[in-house]
């Protein structure tokens, strides 16, 4: 068996919605190497019924991995484990935002003290940095069936 796909619980509906009616869904990896962890999930068809095309430059070709059966699917509780200002300078360009050096440091530091499945999301507003976890984890039709 494949290592499920995780959702939130934002996106469970959807995700429900294209396994039903729209082929299944897939995954699309990164294949920029300055962005590894980057991937996008998708319907396999599109609403004409065709094939969904690559829908980033960053992704591969063809997708990582398809899907069509909901018991692949947990959806995932994350919560706020830890929240802390970081240092930002403009990008390169001048047309963005980047964590410092030191900011990237310790996120990467909190992310791995908060444990497995831990990531960061990044508030723009406060200039904070957000470590989240998975608070638990359902399968998606147990998770739709409590929802309903």
């Amino acid at each position: 068996m494949n290592t499920p796909h995780i959702v939130t619980a934002e996106n469970a509906q959807r995700i429900a919605d294209w396994l039903d009616t729209r082929g299944g869904i897939a995954i699309w990896q990164s294949v920029d190497l300055s962005d590894p962890g980057f991937s996008l999930t998708t319907p396999v068809r599109g609403i004409d019924g065709q094939a969904v095309t690559k829908p980033h430059w960053k992704l591969g070709n063809t997708p990582a991995r398809i899907i069509t059966d909901a018991a692949d699917v947990l959806v995932s509780k994350d919560v706020e484990v830890r929240r802390f200002r970081v240092g930002v300078r403009v990008g390169s360009q001048g047309f963005s935002l980047k964590v410092s050096d030191g900011g990237s440091r310790r996120i990467r530091s909190a992310v791995a003290k908060a444990g497995e499945g831990a990531y960061h999301v990044f508030d723009y507003g406060t200039q904070e940095a957000v470590i989240m976890k998975p608070e638990s984890q359902i399968p998606l039709l147990e998770f739709l069936r409590r929802a309903g």
